[in-house]
């Protein structure tokens, strides 16, 4: 039983690991970021602050808006399981203070890739660097979603909001990423001027990500719930 809980621990934080190289690497590529962090993104540039920072606010937002979508649920459809949902939702703080001073320890490592010379700076280079940050944020996401512990706060907003509005995952994921891409371009035509946070880079991770989830999980995911114990 200890190796098993020693195996879900180890795959939960090697995917939350991979996941903030994924997103921070799709950063420095100048593309264009992910989409559930651009707004934090743009947020960085506009008040020069690190993406950690705004990530972690964002995220706080995210948890306080799955808290009032639970309390919410209960009210209407009965409070069963309300108070673990809450605790939940309540133990993404840390985890997000965590996982984003893990991004801006990324970023301070991680040259911008536009702004360097040589090799890295031309397009099919960085295009290529996008394509390995998508990678590894597609298998940290699985990574720590298969381990079923504490989501991160972008995936807890999905889930509460598939839950309430009745409408599958996937469609609601892609109904929030839409939602951050338009708000992010719209504060960035606001006080940047142009799109700095929305590019390729975005269209590419929304497009790839669950496409590499979904090549992970059918390869791996047997593995994984093997060595930790965890069943689907």
């Amino acid at each position: 039983m200890k190796k098993e809980y020693f195996f879900r621990m180890l795959f939960y934080l090697l995917g939350l690991l991979f996941l903030a190289f994924g997103l921070t690497l799709n950063t420095v590529t100048g593309l264009g970021v992910s989409a559930i962090i651009s707004v934090s993104h743009t947020v960085s540039l506009i008040l020069n602050l690190q993406i950690g920072d705004t990530t972690f606010f964002l995220y706080a937002l995210f948890v306080l808006a799955e808290i009032l979508i639970h309390v919410h649920i209960a009210g209407k459809r009965g409070k069963a399981g309300l108070r673990k949902a809450i605790i939940l939702d309540i133990l993404q703080l840390p985890l997000s203070l965590a996982f984003t001073r893990v991004m801006n320890v990324f970023q301070a490592i991680l040259p911008m890739l536009s702004e360097t010379e040589g090799v890295f700076s031309t397009f099919p280079a960085r295009f290529i660097i996008l394509l390995v940050a998508i990678a590894f944020t597609g298998i940290g996401a699985a990574m720590s979603l298969d381990m079923k512990i504490v989501p991160n706060p972008g995936d807890g907003l999905v889930g509460a909001c598939s839950e309430l509005f009745r409408k599958e995952v996937g469609l609601m994921k892609n109904i929030i990423d839409l939602v951050n891409i338009t708000l992010s371009l719209f504060l960035s035509f606001i006080f940047i001027g142009y799109p700095e946070s929305v590019g390729i880079g975005t269209i590419a991770a929304v497009i790839g990500v669950g496409r590499v989830i979904s090549v992970f999980n059918r390869h791996m995911l047997g593995r994984m719930q093997k060595l930790s114990g965890v069943n689907q």
